[in-house]
């Protein structure tokens, strides 16, 4: 079953710009409770300029509303896109009450990719980057695959509507049971961009890149949260 849009769904071939995006209507039908309590969200409410660079702006607001199989399982909705000043897409986790969760990515048309969902319920992933990772001028996008058990990054690029993985490294993580934040993300210090992720055992804190289709970790010393927030400033 899929998605409800609901309002004026913007064309999928059309230039916009997603303005804001916001994670809405609390749910309690998912008894998973990853991010601290028994709540999730219901809908996804976007505000979309369908016009983009013109005099007059034009703001769309569409919603998206999940059916009662899924939830979005997730902290925040996320503005992607290569363009930062004109971000075209949302990420976020949905999860299925019996398929557990998967890495979505909507526009103001609705759902543009998605990863697999995991393949059973109570298995999450913890998004972290959205960026063209390589420097090929595609986007990728990365998320630890059940950071509390698996603890694999996984790689994927976008190619039109369809998302392939393209990398993966074990023995990283970036969220605890019960956090209601997901810890580390992404940097770029004047050599390109890096994911900045916890070893598996929360001992380390690591720098991933991916460069000529490979991933690559490099050991930045013992993590903490002063640690982590100076890595992630380039400190």
């Amino acid at each position: 079953m899929l998605a409800l849009v609901v309002g004026a769904p913007v064309a999928a071939d059309a230039p916009v710009a997603i303005l804001d995006a916001r994670l809405e209507e609390p749910v309690t039908r998912y008894d998973h409770g990853v991010l601290g309590d028994a709540v999730e969200w219901g809908t996804l409410r976007l505000w979309v300029d369908s016009c983009p660079g013109c005099a007059r702006t034009d703001v769309q607001e569409t919603v998206i509303r999940l059916p009662e199989s899924r939830v979005f399982e997730d902290v925040e909705a996320r503005l992607i896109g290569l363009d930062p000043r004109a971000p075209g897409a949302v990420m976020v986790v949905e999860s299925d009450l019996s398929r557990g969760a998967r890495l979505s990515l909507y526009t103001g048309a609705g759902l543009l990719a998605a990863t697999p969902f995991i393949g059973q319920p109570h298995r999450w992933l913890a998004p972290v980057a959205a960026a063209d990772l390589d420097g090929d001028g595609t986007l990728e996008v990365a998320y630890v695959d059940r950071p509390h058990l698996a603890k694999v990054l996984r790689v994927w690029r976008l190619e039109g509507d369809t998302l392939t993985e393209i990398g993966a490294l074990e023995n990283l993580t970036n969220h605890r049971i019960g956090w209601d934040h997901i810890a580390g993300g992404l940097r770029d210090c004047g050599g390109g961009p890096e994911m900045v992720l916890a070893s598996g055992d929360w001992s380390r804190l690591v720098a991933v890149r991916l460069e000529a289709g490979y991933l690559s970790a490099r050991d930045l010393g013992r993590y903490g949260s002063a640690a982590l927030e100076g890595a992630l400033a380039c400190r």
